[in-house]
Parts: C-alpha cells; sequence; structure tokens
C-alpha cells in the first residue's frame, strides 16, 4: 500500500469517520489534513486544483493518486482483509448495505444531523425546514429496517464485522445528534456496542 496514505477530511464528518475506523480496525497508519467545510475550504482554488475537483471530502490519498467517496476509500483500504467477505453472495451483500447507506440512511440521518448539530435549527434557510419532516421520516424508516435485520443477526453480513458495519455505524450511532431516538430499536443498540468492543475501534 502507498505510503502515506492522507486523509483529507472535516473530523465531524461520519463520511470521513468511516475511513478511520476502517483504517484503525486494520492498525492502518493514516495521516489527516483537516479542513472546515463550513467555511468553504474545500471549494478554494488549490483544493479544487490539487486534491478533488468535486470540491468535496473526505478524499484518501495515496501517494500521488486521490479517492474521493467514503465507501470507495473504505474498500481500497480494506482489500485483502477480513473486513470483505470471502463468499461471492457475502460481498454483494455487503455493497448492498453499503448502497442503502449511500441512499436511504445517509441523506436522511447524516443531513438532519448536520442541519441540528452543526449549523444550528435556528440557522437553517426556509427551504431546509419544510424538509425535515420528509427527512426525519425517511431516517426512522431506515433505522427500523436496520433494527430488523438486526434482531436476526450480530452483524449486517456474515458472522463478524465487515465495510457493512462500518458504513452504517457512523452515522447510526450519532443519530440522536439528528434528533433520531434509538430507545425503541434495541438490535440497533446491541449491534452498536459490539462495534465498539471491537479490538482496535477508534471513536469518532
Amino acid at each position: 500500500m502507498p505510503s502515506p496514505l492522507i486523509l483529507h477530511e472535516d473530523p465531524v464528518s461520519g463520511n470521513c469517520y468511516k475511513i478511520r475506523l476502517t483504517a484503525a480496525l486494520l492498525d492502518i497508519p493514516v495521516e489527516r489534513r483537516f479542513y472546515d467545510i463550513t467555511k468553504g475550504e474545500t471549494r478554494t482554488e488549490r483544493f479544487l486544483a490539487e486534491v478533488d475537483a468535486n470540491g468535496r471530502i473526505p478524499v484518501l490519498q495515496a501517494g500521488e493518486q486521490f479517492l474521493p467517496e467514503s465507501n470507495a476509500a473504505c474498500f481500497y483500504l480494506a482489500d485483502g482483509s477480513g473486513l470483505i467477505p470471502s463468499g461471492r453472495f457475502e460481498r454483494a451483500a455487503m455493497l448492498r448495505w453499503m448502497f442503502f447507506e449511500q441512499y436511504q440512511h445517509e441523506p436522511n440521518i447524516a443531513t438532519m444531523r448536520y442541519w441540528l448539530h452543526v449549523l444550528g435549527e435556528a440557522n437553517l434557510a426556509d427551504q431546509q425546514r419544510c424538509l425535515m419532516a420528509m427527512k426525519r421520516s425517511g431516517g426512522e424508516a431506515a433505522l427500523a429496517l436496520m433494527d430488523r435485520h438486526l434482531a436476526e443477526r450480530d452483524w449486517f453480513v456474515g458472522d463478524a464485522c465487515s465495510l457493512a458495519d462500518i458504513a452504517l455505524f457512523a452515522y447510526t450511532h450519532v443519530a440522536h445528534e439528528g434528533g433520531f431516538s434509538l430507545d425503541g430499536l434495541g438490535a440497533i443498540r446491541g449491534w452498536i456496542g459490539r462495534m465498539r468492543a471491537l479490538p482496535r475501534f477508534a471513536p469518532m
């Protein structure tokens, strides 16, 4: 694996945390470089030219190569490790949950967390306020589906933690910061405990 590995990130971002957690569980050293997205630090000419033309983080830098998108970066780090199941169906199932995280989970739970925890409700625009009920409903539906799935198993895929668990853990364990309660979701709470008990677990 190229050295050094550099993570261009905002430390409050769950998407950035996914990569840090993957690296920690695999005992892979990663240098961290910080950007404040609320101050437009990923929209500067230098960032757009040198790091990511899309102006987004996280970006994992491996030598002179730059890899945006959190789940892609996690896959890069975990390739060949036990965090990616060996079975063909299990690998596809892992990807299924990672896609679910990006399309149904993160757009609702992470967005609500950003609005309430980072920006603050008093600072939201009218358009954002109008979307809050829809985001809350979508997030609650995603959490309910996860809880039903975990009621019958310890991990999302197979018998051990995989990238599917890491992807979903990042924003689920701080869902309360977006106004979501986990009180009635015992299977999720148990899974969060198992994640935190993993060797080399790193907190957000």
